[in-house]
């Protein structure tokens, strides 16, 4: 896998670019589905929040449709 740190990269800055957006989407929703579980499995906004480095009003207000 190619990582951002690749110094001889042929991609062009828009490709460069484009990765990266497709990377932060799956991100995404990685994390939605880990909210989403965690929330499941009985966890806290709060609790979410610090391991997610953010805080519980943020998370809630981000994901309060998922649970």
């Amino acid at each position: 896998m190619r990582t951002g740190l690749d110094s001889g990269s042929d991609e062009t800055p828009i490709e460069q670019l484009a990765r990266v957006a497709d990377w932060r989407r799956e991100i995404a929703r990685e994390e939605e589905v880990a909210v989403r579980r965690a929330r499941l499995a009985g966890l806290s906004w709060a609790e979410i929040g610090t391991l997610l480095g953010t805080t519980k009003q943020a998370m809630h207000k981000k994901y309060r449709r998922v649970g």
